[in-house]
């Protein structure tokens, strides 16, 4: 561990706040979207909504590689930003651009060919859902490239501690979405498709916004091989940890699927009320990258030490608002999404694990950011293949075999958390993360 001799004081809490505030903007309008789409689609019936399951679950992995992206980029945009290298900072998010783009192509035509098989497996045995979940996502898919475009983009804007001009580029496109979908859906009677149709729209309009900020900072545009070796390194383990969630959420719809359409369907509106609460307390990690990034590009160890802490405090405090709000609207939520009253039923069997998850997500959340800030990827991929594969995996196998229900699902998930959280916490405090400098 190499420390400063004389580090800068910490950002105060407006300076964090200043940063995350715009990031949550980001990171919610995405799952906020999803959200009205799933909203949208449910009141078409409990197997569209199955449907929609099925092939959002899939789609997942393209933004799982765009969080990739976007992660590895902001630890190395900020440790040059905070060095005093800005044009450097952002030829990053150039390489990162080229790397999304062609990963966003690959899965879209991905899709066409594994649409249907993918749905069926996942569909168990109900042809009329994994039928609907097909034809959804070859389309769907087609925005897989402006999606990890605008990843790419976040990852670096927020690396300079740009903010601002992503969140006006999200919630641009994903307010267009929103109001296209519904007309789509039911105006034009496209059904299931018309959801397709707004989600791929959104994508393709927020990469565009992202491509046109690189042209604008007048850096060269053209491929660096030497850069993109360095990015795919750091990639590697963090795509691998991102396998692992990939793996637990994949397999916790197909554990899902096989207690019923209702059961399924309750597990979607669940999932991706999660999934808005997850993305939302990101935004803590999003500023715990960027601050803690450029303080050890500074070389100022002690104060990256110091935002840790902070940072895991403000991750409890977020989590403990959103298990407040969470539980005091479990009579309602789940009734914006469904009107089935057997999905309700099935909807709460989840929400006490939902509910007491969310304060330790906080704190894991954040400090995933400060631990991605300081680049210590390499941990953060054991710990996590560690808790899919050893906590998650078997606990939602085990609740299959048992016959367990949404409940068993819900129970493996909090396992995950819990066990990711000691690991955290313990790295942490060991201070073997600390390494200051620009990465190479």
């Amino acid at each position: 561990m190499t420390t400063s001799a004389a580090p800068a004081a910490t950002p105060s809490l407006r300076k964090v706040a200043g940063l995350a505030l715009p990031a949550l903007a980001v990171l919610a309008a995405e799952p906020l979207y999803v959200l009205v789409d799933t909203a949208v689609v449910g009141h078409l019936g409990r197997t569209p909504l199955a449907a929609l399951a099925i092939g959002g679950n899939v789609l997942t992995v393209a933004a799982w590689l765009g969080i990739v992206l976007a992660y590895g980029t902001t630890g190395r945009s900020a440790r040059r930003y905070g060095a005093g290298d800005r044009a450097g900072a952002v030829a990053e998010g150039v390489q990162a651009s080229w790397l999304a783009f062609a990963a966003g192509a690959l899965i879209a035509v991905a899709a066409q060919v594994l649409a249907d098989p993918l749905a069926s497996t996942l569909a168990g045995n109900n042809p009329d859902v994994a039928a609907g979940a097909a034809r959804w996502l070859r389309i769907a898919a087609l925005g897989a490239p402006g999606l990890l475009l605008a990843t790419a983009g976040n990852g670096w804007m927020r690396g300079v501690q740009d903010t601002r001009r992503p969140m006006y580029y999200v919630l641009g496109a994903n307010l267009l979405s929103a109001i296209a979908c519904p007309i789509l859906v039911y105006g034009l009677h496209l059904g299931l498709i018309g959801s397709a149709i707004a989600n791929a729209g959104a994508q393709t309009v927020s990469g565009a916004l992202f491509v046109r900020a690189l042209v604008v900072e007048r850096v060269s545009l053209r491929p660096r091989p030497e850069v993109l070796r360095r990015q795919l390194v750091l990639g590697r383990d963090l795509l691998l940890r991102g396998a692992a969630f990939q793996a637990c959420f994949i397999s916790a719809a197909a554990v899902a699927a096989r207690f019923g359409a209702a059961a399924l369907a309750a597990h979607q509106v669940a999932l991706q009320l999660w999934m808005f609460c997850a993305f939302a307390l990101d935004a803590v990690a999003i500023a715990a990258q960027s601050l803690v990034g450029a303080a050890l590009g500074a070389g100022a160890a002690t104060q990256a030490q110091a935002l840790a802490r902070r940072i895991a405090a403000i991750g409890l405090a977020s989590g403990a608002v959103f298990a407040v709000v969470i539980g005091g609207g479990a009579g309602v939520l789940p009734k914006l999404f469904s009107d089935d009253p057997q999905v309700f039923a099935q909807a709460m069997r989840a929400w006490p694990w939902f509910v007491g998850m969310l304060p330790l997500a906080g704190v894991v959340f954040a400090l995933d950011g400060v631990l991605i800030g300081a680049g210590d990827v390499r941990y953060m991929r054991n710990l996590t293949l560690v808790s899919a594969l050893c906590g998650f995996l078997p606990a939602i196998w085990i609740a299959y075999g048992l016959r367990l229900g949404l409940a068993g699902v819900w129970a493996g998930l909090a396992l995950f958390i819990v066990i990711r959280l000691v690991g955290l916490l313990a790295r942490v405090r060991s201070g073997r993360w600390v390494v200051v400098g620009v990465l190479r």
